[in-house]
């Protein structure tokens, strides 16, 4: 067979060759090993001039190059310092001393195609690293597909929990919402109050000016709440008119009790709708736990009932503040 023979049959078989001569010349390289050179052609250079061995340690001349025949090598192109390329040597002609040293990517083969834009016709038919390839990119995909999937159930499944726990006509937390915050703060025995607060008159603007003046009205009440709140505050419509607050780390009683004292001057003033003025008042009953306490939710929220019915009876549009010794307005 003519060198020139070998040598296009070494191309389509190992395209990430080059035969070296004896003492050191590249007399022919394969067409993928010369596209990722990026200082032109290979042949006639010396290869020590090209190639560098990273290991094993101390190869500088060919006889060094010449005794690793069989064994792996691992190399870098002189004009790319980063590239990590294995190879093995192989004598090619024994009458000449020439080698040939086939040359890989190994494990870095991803790193190559993207770095050097190879596609599989730089590769030998029977290479399976394209094949490879194709796995890779494929479970990639797939695994992009399911992180997107997941990512859009997380967020279906945090939206379904939020419309869960959400008032739909006012925004505001649902009683249900309220329950979870309340049996949160009772489990960890924090100090935090609650206020039942009833809408006075409610009754008579549904009745006078229609449902749809008292969904607005409900609608400007739950604005107020939250404006006279904090944002660590829980607002929540637990019935028809009927909201609770939950506020967690109360400072003081003066403090508590001047929350309360704004929501009901707030709505004292009438709210318009269409022109008319529906009039309302908020009647509060307020119980204030401290840390360590033993009490349960059902208990704490019976108290705030104790104490807003005493608002009721005492004349509406006022607080009154649950203690044990009896209720205070």
């Amino acid at each position: 067979m003519t060198s020139l023979a070998q040598a296009g049959m070494l191309d389509v078989l190992c395209p990430m060759h080059v035969l070296v001569e004896k003492d050191g010349t590249i007399s022919h390289a394969g067409p993928t090993i010369q596209k990722i050179c990026k200082t032109g052609a290979l042949v006639g250079e010396a290869f020590f001039d090209r190639f560098a061995v990273k290991r094993p340690k101390g190869i500088v001349t060919m006889d060094d190059l010449r005794r690793k025949a069989g064994s792996r090598l691992h190399l870098a192109l002189e004009d790319d310092p980063g590239s990590d390329l294995k190879a093995v040597l192989v004598p090619h002609d024994h009458r000449t001393g020439s080698m040939v040293i086939n040359l890989s990517f190994g494990i870095s083969i991803l790193d190559g195609v993207r770095d050097y834009a190879l596609s599989n016709a730089d590769f030998a038919a029977t290479d399976l690293a394209i094949e490879m390839l194709y796995l890779i990119e494929a479970k990639s995909a797939a695994m992009d597909a399911s992180r997107r999937l997941n990512l859009r159930l997380q967020g279906a499944k945090i939206a379904a929990e939020e419309q869960a726990f959400t008032d739909t006509l006012t925004g505001l937390k649902n009683r249900r919402a309220m329950d979870h915050v309340l049996a949160r703060l009772v489990g960890n025995q924090a100090n935090f109050a609650v206020m039942q607060i009833d809408l006075d008159f409610f009754k008579a603007v549904n009745d006078s000016l229609g449902h749809a003046a008292g969904d607005h009205v409900l609608q400007a009440v739950a604005q107020i709440m939250v404006e006279e709140t904090r944002n660590a505050d829980t607002v929540a419509r637990v019935g028809g008119d009927e909201f609770t607050l939950i506020l967690p780390d109360v400072a003081t009683e003066q403090m508590l009790l001047a929350i309360g004292d704004r929501v009901i001057e707030r709505l004292k003033k009438p709210i318009l709708f269409q022109g008319q003025a529906c009039k309302v008042s908020a009647s509060i009953g307020t119980v204030w736990i401290l840390e360590n306490h033993t009490m349960d939710a059902k208990d704490i929220l019976s108290d705030a009932d104790v104490a807003l019915y005493q608002s009721k009876k005492a004349g509406r549009s006022r607080q009154t503040l649950f203690r044990r010794n009896g209720a205070r307005v």
